[in-house]
């Protein structure tokens, strides 16, 4: 019997954990992944880091396929979103603590599109 990739629940727990501890979630995403759509001006060497942290992010969703954001580059706000599958770790800032994914993982299928969050009030956030 054949079961679903274990990755975004890995990812999610991950997540839970390092934002439990007061930690600050980082991950790094494979950003050769022709489905992410990602602030490429900050890319170095096909890969990114991005915080993650409640603060730094808006409407963080962590789905079975993809990852999803809004947040501020340069002060500028952009969506985010890239294949759970182009994730190659996420880890805490502070000390480096988290999981390490293989990149043989990352086939480059499309995963299916990212469900459209409704918009509800609009909220603001201080981003460091």
């Amino acid at each position: 019997m054949s079961m679903t990739p274990n990755q975004p629940y890995l990812v999610r727990a991950i997540y839970e954990w390092i934002v439990d501890n007061d930690l600050t979630p980082y991950i790094l995403v494979n950003a050769e992944n022709d489905y992410a759509q990602l602030p490429r001006q900050y890319v170095e060497n096909g890969k990114i880091v991005l915080n993650i942290a409640p603060m730094a992010v808006e409407a963080l969703e962590l789905g079975n396929d993809y990852i999803g954001f809004s947040a501020r580059f340069a002060g500028k706000p952009m969506e985010v979103n890239f294949p759970v599958s182009a994730v190659l770790a996420i880890y805490a800032r502070e000390n480096g603590q988290g999981m390490v994914f293989s990149e043989t993982d990352d086939d480059n299928t499309p995963p299916p599109e990212p469900k459209k969050k409704k918009l509800g009030q609009p909220s603001l956030k201080l981003v460091k």
